[in-house]
């Protein structure tokens, strides 16, 4: 008998009967401070807009609320640095994992900037260069290395300046230095070039030389180089002279100042690596189960960062699963003790809404339902892979040790698929308790293909808050 969505509401309902002591309205969470744009106008993190992250105000509201004043952080999906820095502020140690290169490149170049003992000399420098323009004096510039996605990104003036400023870079003395002002190119590609990150790709602008395809598409002002570079080389000399909390904690100690640790690679390989009951906090956001590839929406950022094709299709394939393009991830049982991979293994397959929803999804797959057939795997290993990551990091916490986790509800083929109810079920399994669920005020829209199909509906956003036992 196929699976209808009255079925899968009803299996939802009886799941949302089960938290219902634990789903909160939180009026102090706008949406503002559960993503990025909290972050615009805060000294040091604003020199880089990851779209995907949440704000260092949300986490001094999650260690305020549930009273963390000591102790040492984790975030198993640390983008760039947010939980790590805003925790380190307050003393804390932190250790971070990220495997894009770009969000591990943010936090290290932020790092040296962090403990820099000499922001003076630093602001000196960097103003020398925006005063002196030395990449316009060179001659030649460096060939800029580009992904297939990413030929054509700039006008043919922008990619000139871009090659000269490398050059320019290769023959500054210092690392540090050198990194730091590649870090300032990372955090304007996007404004120079024709494209706009959009979620599951990149936008081209009309005024490119590739076809977008569909609706033409005008991102708007495309921002000059010297403009764009010099604006970011005064945003992080403005913080660097203080008057800025970030900064003012390095340069006039109020206290300790924790440390910041990030390890590059797959937290599905790294965090079995890790002490058991080593940390006191953990808070994250791991990739949302929507089809955002960020190898695409991050391109030009890792084609700067030397990243090649196949750089690329390892670093898909490492993510977490939550694109169609992500195939099974063979010998996960090589990473995790037997223990943990057997009780996960449970768990998952015990998640009776879950495990409904995924048949339903291969129902409409092999119905040829589905806009990508992919969808279906999606969904059954991204769960399953969280599933991992959840009762691995209950090994790593500290007995009474709280869990934060920012994520999204989403939907396919009109199913709604609570992964804030299941996850928490999944969790309870693992040896934590369920102590509130924040749901935003407002929500989450459905996708416009969904709606068109079945209707406006908004999906719950909410901030799990767990705790180990």
């Amino acid at each position: 008998m196929p699976i209808t969505l009255d079925k899968l509401e009803e299996l939802n309902k009886n799941l949302e009967r089960r938290f219902r002591d634990k789903l909160v309205v939180n009026h102090d969470l706008k949406r503002t401070l559960v993503s990025f744009q909290a972050n615009k106008k805060t000294p040091g993190y604003r020199w880089y807009k990851f779209k995907e992250g949440y704000s260092s105000a949300l986490v001094d509201y999650a260690l305020d609320k549930l009273g963390i004043d000591y102790g040492k952080v984790l975030d198993p999906f640390a983008g760039s640095g947010t939980s790590l820095f805003a925790s380190a502020e307050r003393g804390l140690d932190t250790v971070g994992v990220e495997l894009l290169p770009i969000g591990s490149e943010i936090v290290e170049v932020r790092k040296i900037i962090f403990e820099s003992n000499n922001h003076d000399q630093l602001t000196k420098f960097l103003q020398e260069w925006i005063d002196k323009r030395l990449w316009e004096k060179e001659k030649g510039g460096r060939k800029i290395n580009h992904l297939k996605i990413t030929n054509g990104a700039f006008p043919k003036t922008t990619e000139d300046l871009l090659g000269k400023f490398l050059n320019a870079i290769d023959k500054v003395k210092k690392k540090d230095y050198r990194r730091i002002l590649r870090f300032a190119l990372l955090c304007v590609l996007e404004e120079i070039s024709f494209t706009r990150k959009d979620g599951q790709y990149l936008r081209w602008d009309h005024r490119s030389s590739r076809g977008n395809g569909g609706k033409k598409f005008d991102k708007g002002e495309i921002k000059e180089f010297n403009q764009s570079i010099t604006r970011k080389l005064k945003d992080i000399i403005d913080d660097l002279k203080g008057g800025n909390t970030l900064f003012d904690l390095v340069k006039e100690p109020r206290g300790k100042i924790g440390s910041v640790e990030v390890l590059r690679g797959s937290c599905l390989s790294i965090l079995p690596k890790l002490e058991t009951d080593e940390f006191d906090f953990l808070m994250t956001s791991p990739p949302y189960c929507n089809r955002y590839d960020y190898t695409r929406t991050y391109a030009l950022e890792l084609a700067l960062l030397d990243v090649d094709e196949e750089k690329i299709r390892n670093l898909r394939q490492a993510m977490i699963t939550c694109t169609v393009e992500n195939r099974e991830k063979g010998n996960l049982d090589q990473f995790f003790s037997q223990d943990i991979f057997q009780r996960a293994n449970k768990a998952f397959e015990n998640q009776k809404e879950l495990q409904t929803i995924i048949k339903y999804l291969d129902e409409k797959k092999d119905n040829k339902e589905l806009n990508n057939p992919g969808i279906a795997r999606m969904v059954k290993n991204y769960f399953y892979e969280t599933a991992l990551i959840i009762f691995e990091c209950a090994r790593l916490l500290k007995s009474g040790a709280p869990f934060v986790m920012v994520n999204d509800n989403v939907r396919y083929a009109g199913a709604n698929i609570p992964v804030d109810l299941i996850l928490s079920d999944i969790a309870q399994g693992a040896g934590f308790d369920v102590e509130k669920i924040w749901v935003l005020p407002t929500g989450k829209g459905n996708s416009s293909q969904q709606m068109g199909v079945h209707g406006r509906e908004e999906l719950r956003k909410c901030v799990y808050v767990w705790r180990k036992l």
